[in-house]
């Protein structure tokens, strides 16, 4: 059967409809289970990685995932080539596509991955921008359905600042019917315009999107807590300012963590700083299930190059 997403581009997964997200999650457990299986699906194959920004399970997920399908990967660092020195974006677009067969960008601005995606003719995928981060999502929702089996009923609460990870939880949440709800600071909530299309997106699957700035509103219902550094990449020169306005009522605690379901996971898309936006008690702690979520970024971003690099995936 063709597959319909070949050549496709994920940008921030409002690409994709309910049951596209949710077969690449399932092909996500199943490499996950069997990667014998799918050894050669991506033979001969190359990915472009173009790092503006530094990585590390970025890269090593679709590094060593390509490898273990088969293909082969290129980095190109953006200060190390013609992209850091001002080449225009067309043209670097009509040439990689040229030379491989996909690629994987890490930037700043979302306009620049679309610009690339529209003068490209091979796929691209989003590997993190300043407003979304989709293929962390993918490993998310992963996570939560190994330990749900379902996403239909089940809460994830994300705290914290109101960034591209809370952007593509807010999307992809909606998309597969899980209810997102992000505690934010005012002033700190996620773009408005996000909520909206994640609100949108949400009436058809059922889902229930919250913003609020108030934990106490939300926490007892909440199966997942998840947060993220409170200063992103680029943001570090705010880190200080941040920890004033959301120490300590957003910090995940120990006594947060007693306050949700019974059996309420933590999860944090990495790196973290002990003792800013989660305690070690927490992070360290059984509940927490981050290195399994850390892995689950090789199998899901396995799944989606294998979904959009290959006509019969």
């Amino acid at each position: 059967m063709k597959n319909e997403l070949y050549g496709k581009d994920i940008l921030d997964l409002t690409e994709l409809t309910t049951e596209q997200l949710k077969a690449i999650i399932t092909l996500a457990i199943a490499m996950k289970k069997n990667p014998a299986h799918y050894a050669d699906s991506l033979k001969g194959k190359i990915l472009g990685m173009v790092f503006a920004k530094a990585s590390t399970r970025t890269r090593l997920s679709f590094e060593a995932g390509i490898l273990q399908l088969g293909g082969h990967a290129i980095v190109l660092n953006s200060q190390d080539s013609q992209i850091g020195r001002g080449e225009p974006i067309k043209d670097t677009a009509n040439v990689m596509s040229g030379y491989l067969d996909g690629i994987m960008i890490r930037t700043y601005a979302d306009a620049d991955v679309a610009e690339l995606a529209a003068h490209s003719t091979i796929p691209v995928i989003n590997g993190l921008t300043d407003l979304h981060h989709p293929c962390q999502c993918l490993a998310d929702l992963q996570t939560i359905y190994e330990w749900k089996g379902t996403f239909k009923g089940v809460t994830l609460m994300y705290i914290g600042d109101g960034n591209n990870v809370a952007h593509s939880l807010l999307i992809g949440g909606a998309k597969v019917g899980l209810n997102v709800a992000v505690v934010s600071p005012q002033g700190y909530e996620p773009a408005a315009d996000i909520v909206a299309k994640a609100k949108e997106l949400a009436e058809a699957t059922g889902a229930v999107i919250t913003v609020t700035d108030k934990p106490e509103t939300v926490i007892g219902s909440t199966d997942f807590i998840y947060t993220d550094t409170w200063a992103s990449m680029g943001q570090e020169n705010e880190k200080a300012a941040k920890e004033a306005v959301f120490l300590p009522d957003y910090q995940v605690t120990a006594a947060m963590m007693a306050a949700a379901a019974p059996d309420c996971k933590f999860m944090h898309c990495l790196p973290a700083y002990r003792g800013s936006e989660v305690t070690a008690e927490v992070i360290d702690g059984p509940q927490s299930i981050i290195y399994q979520e850390a892995e689950n970024r090789l199998h899901a971003q396995k799944a989606l190059m294998l979904t959009l690099m290959s006509a019969e995936a």
